[in-house]
Formats: C-alpha cells, structure tokens, sequence
C-alpha cells in the first residue's frame, strides 16, 4: 500500500497565488476525483505535484509514504513511484514511442529490460489500448490526434507501474468508444499497488472509471468532498449551488 498525503499546499505562478490551502489523502486501490470551474486550480495542483518549474510552494507539505516530495528532483519523483498523465503531452520528434518508453524503465529501476521482454509487454498494452500497430515506431506524439496522446499517456503509465498516477484531464479528446477503452485499462490498475488522482471538467469519464471519493476545488481549495452522489449533482445543477449551499463567491469561466 502506498499513500499520497498533501497538506495545506499554497502555490503561486508568478505573483499570483492559484492554490490556497489544498488537503488530500490519497491511498493505493482509490480513485479520487478533482472536479471544479475552470481556473479554480486542478492543474495547477497536478504540475506542482510534480515539480513543474512555473509554480512555486509558498507552504505546505507533499508526502509519499512519508517521504518528502517537494525535496526531490522531477526525476526523482517519478522513481519514488509518482506519474503525471498531462493535459497536453509534448511531442518529441526523433525519439520513437518504443524507445523513449524503454528509456523511462531503465531510468526508474536501473536496469535494461530485455528487448524480447519489453516488446511482449509493449505490443500486449499497445493491444489492450486499441492503438495502431505502428505506434512504436512512430515518433513520440508527432502527428498524433488528441485523443492517440492521451491513449499515449495510458500506455506509458501501464508500462511504467507507479504507485499513485495524477491523470489531468485524460478524457479530453477521446470519443465514447475510446473513453471506454480507457476507462477499463485505468480500472483494471486500481488495486493495493496503484490509486490515482483523476482530473475531470466532465462527468462522462465518471461512467466509466468509478471514484472512491470526488472533491470540488473552489478557488485554489478542496470546499466539498463526497461519492457519486456529487457527481449527479453537478451533472444536473452545474457549480452554483454551492454558493448557496457553502457560503462561498467565485466565479464561473
């Protein structure tokens, strides 16, 4: 079992101060839903995580099985076990999709996986995803549609195993057939080795990959948390009714 612990994190781009205050638990074998207006913070929340250098830590605390985050490198903590599925993955030119996957093993365990091994388990996944056959060897996300870059993203992250995934944003671009596709492979990695941080606009991709909890983020902080019952009520009401129900001000982008 692996736990993801944030406590009290404030984060800011530049002078302006995005997040104010996030808390969250986050065990292997959960899904844990971030939903929210747009600009509240969710990304934000994703990139400082893994040390995006555009963001600065004013306060607080990021743990991984009591070890300290916010003191380790990128690199660093993606060896301690934690990956970013990105909102908008960066397109590599000259480096295949094969090569680049087998370069991240060998930089999280240290060692080679043998050629005939890798190719087993990359074309099994490539397979499990629904994806081109030709994916290996094209360049990484070159020319690839939002939705094949996001499919991208699962693969990487089935082959690499971490032990707590943020997915920002992952159902963006994919159609209902290919949501489902992801949903299942995301589904079928939850388990007492792997738990995630699921970030969502859209209730839709709720269908399919199912949250032990979902947090509403207002302004830079986690207001409300609760079960699907939540989400059925965004679907119908949108984000208003929290205004009412908590107290709060904010605006709706």
């Amino acid at each position: 079992m692996s736990t993801l612990i944030i406590k009290n994190l404030h984060v800011k781009a530049q002078d302006n101060m995005i997040l104010n205050g996030v808390n969250l638990k986050v065990n292997s074998n959960e899904v844990h839903a971030i939903m929210g207006p747009n600009g509240t913070g969710k990304s934000t929340l994703a990139s400082a995580i893994m040390g995006h250098p555009a963001y600065t830590i004013t306060e607080g605390e990021v743990l991984l099985d009591g070890k300290d985050v916010l003191a380790m490198s990128v690199d660093e903590r993606a060896k301690a076990g934690l990956f970013l599925g990105m909102q908008y993955p960066a397109e590599v030119s000259g480096v295949t999709n094969s090569e680049f996957v087998r370069a991240a093993i060998k930089s999280l365990t240290n060692k080679q996986m043998p050629i005939y091994d890798f190719i087993l388990k990359y074309e099994k996944t490539i397979e499990e995803l629904n994806m081109n056959v030709d994916l290996a060897h094209r360049y990484l996300n070159e020319g690839f549609s939002g939705g094949e870059k996001k499919r991208n993203e699962v693969l990487q992250m089935k082959m690499l195993k971490p032990k707590i995934a943020i997915l920002d944003e992952i159902d963006s671009g994919l159609d209902i057939d290919a949501l489902k596709v992801v949903g299942n492979n995301i589904n079928e990695m939850i388990s007492d080795d792997f738990g995630c941080i699921l970030i969502t606009h859209y209730q839709r991709v709720l269908h399919y990959i199912k949250p032990t909890f979902v947090h509403i983020m207002i302004d830079g902080k986690i207001v409300l948390t609760g079960k699907e019952e939540l989400i059925e009520k965004i679907d119908k009401n949108g984000y208003q009714w929290l205004k009412e129900e908590l107290g709060i001000e904010f605006k709706e982008d």
